[in-house]
């Protein structure tokens, strides 16, 4: 083999290599992004029922998007005050260009401690009242904007879950027309209840992203 064949040889082995490491590299940048951005929505969804954060790395999966990002999927759990460990699925979506993620999101799976089973969450129908929500989340907008038009509400965008304190959170989606004449606007509103008692303890609306 002359000279030059071995050096072009040996570039080539050399790139080939590079390429490798940088692949897991990436990886492993995806993966600690987007269970950090995990576990932020985690503790800002429960709250101080959400305690040590943890995440199974047997069971993450990464793998590219037609966005051209890096998708991460897995499971984790955290432990409430109680001792009882919450396990739950996640997904989210790494940018490698940016460095920045994108759609973290969580299910909650099960729970489970000692001397209890299993137990999936099962929200108190009877102590949540849509149109007390609703009264209430139409009242924040028109205080927010005091030229307010139309407010609509997407019933169908209703969504139930649990919320620090044994409380029941009520999302839904919206679209708000600020001032007469001006274009409907989406927004997210957000209402606790407490549980026991049905009683309204706060209202929240953002504009939808």
């Amino acid at each position: 083999m002359t000279p030059t064949r071995c050096i072009a040889l040996a570039a080539w082995m050399l790139c080939t290599a590079a390429g490798a490491a940088e692949l897991p590299a990436e990886h492993g940048k995806a993966a600690d992004k987007c269970e950090n951005a995990v576990a932020d929505t985690v503790k800002r969804m429960r709250g101080k029922d959400a305690q040590e954060v943890e995440f199974i790395g047997a069971k993450r999966q990464i793998s590219p998007t037609p966005e051209e990002e890096l998708g991460v999927k897995g499971e984790g759990r955290y432990r409430r005050p109680g001792g009882e460990q919450v396990s739950f699925s996640y997904s989210c979506a790494y940018n490698s260009t940016t460095g920045g993620t994108s759609g973290a999101m969580f299910r909650e799976t099960g729970v489970s401690g000692a001397g209890r089973a299993a137990k999936a969450w099962e929200p108190d129908l009877a102590s949540v009242s849509p149109e007390a929500c609703e009264s209430a989340t139409a009242a924040a907008l028109k205080q927010k904007y005091p030229r307010v038009g139309r407010i609509a509400f997407g019933s169908d965008s209703r969504k139930l879950r649990p919320a620090p304190n044994e409380h029941t959170l009520l999302e839904a989606q919206g679209a708000v027309e600020r001032a007469p004449g001006m274009n409907l606007v989406p927004f997210t509103y957000r209402c606790e209840f407490e549980s026991h008692t049905g009683k309204l303890l706060r209202v929240e609306t953002s504009d939808a992203s």
